[in-house]
C-alpha cells in the first residue's frame, strides 16, 4: 500500500498485517500519489460540466467511479515504480 510520510503511517503503535506492505512515497509529491492521478481522470469528464447541487455533482462522481475497471484503474495508478518494488517483494 502506498502512503504518504505522515507520522501516523510510521507510528509505533500502527500494527500492520503480514499481508500488507508499506510503500512511502517521497515527500511533497503529490503527482506520485495514485490517488491524485484518479482524481485527474475523473475531472477529465467532470471540468465542463455544471451542477446546480452538490448531490448532483456527487450522484456524476458516483457514476464515474462506478464505471471505472479494474485496468483502467490500473493504467491510471500503476506507477512503474510500485510494480518494481511489488514484483521485487514476490522474488523474496
Amino acid at each position: 500500500m502506498q502512503v504518504d510520510n505522515g507520522q501516523f503511517h510510521k507510528g509505533g503503535d500502527l500494527i500492520v498485517p503480514e499481508n500488507i506492505v508499506l510503500l512511502f512515497q517521497t515527500p511533497y509529491c503529490p503527482e506520485l500519489n495514485p490517488m491524485e492521478r484518479l482524481w485527474e481522470h475523473l475531472k477529465a469528464d467532470l471540468k465542463w460540466a455544471s451542477f446546480e447541487t452538490l448531490y448532483q455533482l456527487q450522484t456524476k462522481v458516483d457514476q464515474l467511479l462506478n464505471a471505472l475497471i479494474a485496468p483502467v484503474i490500473a493504467s491510471i495508478t500503476g506507477y512503474p515504480f510500485i510494480l518494481d518494488a511489488l514484483s521485487a517483494l514476490n522474488a523474496v
